[in-house]
């Protein structure tokens, strides 16, 4: 299953200042992401938020990936 998560996650300025959400919702990118990182179980995620998919969690990884994928990390010299 190949997931284009344009078509999940949205970004405009007047729904949570501009935030990156699941489209059709306040929820955050970054809160799914959080919860996901702390232990919450997708099946738990989609039992609290009943208007997510599985396909929404799912997006949130992949913009998550694609948004750092090309970031440059410098490190000090020692």
């Amino acid at each position: 299953m190949t997931i284009d998560w344009k078509g999940h996650i949205a970004s405009e300025p007047e729904v949570m200042f501009g935030k990156p959400v699941i489209k059709n919702t306040r929820i955050p990118v970054d809160l799914i992401l959080e919860k996901l990182a702390a232990g919450d179980k997708m099946e738990d995620l989609l039992e609290a938020y009943p208007s997510l998919t599985k396909e929404d969690i799912v997006s949130c990884l992949l913009f998550a990936a694609e948004t750092i994928k090309n970031e440059v990390v410098y490190s000090k010299a020692s």
